[in-house]
């Protein structure tokens, strides 16, 4: 019997994407993901992920450059690979140039496990210092949540079931 392509765990091993897909084809991937991440968090408004994020930024990241909104966006869809953006806009005011940094998280995320919230957060968060998804850039995020590389897997698991049965929380 073939197996489906479970989309978000392509760079994945394909043993791990095997076990995925099994957990997957016998429903026991949402009861699993349930089990590990039994609430949603209540940051709903943007205000609680302001402030939310300013608290990581302010932990971790305290000499990077200020941030001026985080909002939940219905515009950012998975099915465009985003999750969350980071954007950075300059602006010149008279002589000087003005830098502005947002982050935008998918509405998606305001009915998730807060451990899938904060991983956002952190890898938008990490593109203040670093633009580029290279080494330093993930090293800066495992830095500011140490289960990064983990909490990155169960989402794509949850998305994963997400797509193919719906929402957990």
């Amino acid at each position: 019997m073939k197996q489906r392509q479970i989309n978000y765990l392509n760079g994945y091993s394909p043993d791990l994407q095997r076990q995925a897909a099994e957990l997957l084809e016998a429903g026991k991937l949402g009861p699993l993901l349930q089990k590990k991440y039994p609430h949603s968090h209540s940051l709903n408004n943007e205000r609680a992920l302001y402030d939310y994020t300013m608290a990581l930024k302010n932990d971790h990241l305290r000499s990077s450059p200020p941030l001026s909104k985080v909002i939940y966006d219905d515009k950012i869809h998975v099915i465009n690979h985003a999750l969350g953006l980071h954007t950075f806009v300059s602006r010149v005011q008279g002589s000087k140039l003005k830098a502005k940094h947002e982050i935008r998280v998918s509405t998606l995320f305001r009915q998730v496990p807060e451990a899938f919230l904060r991983m956002i957060l952190v890898h938008e968060l990490a593109h203040l210092r670093e633009k580029e998804h290279n080494k330093a850039f993930y090293k800066l995020c495992c830095y500011m949540e140490p289960d990064y590389h983990q909490l990155e897997f169960d989402l794509r698991l949850y998305l994963s079931h997400r797509e193919r049965f719906g929402d957990l929380w």
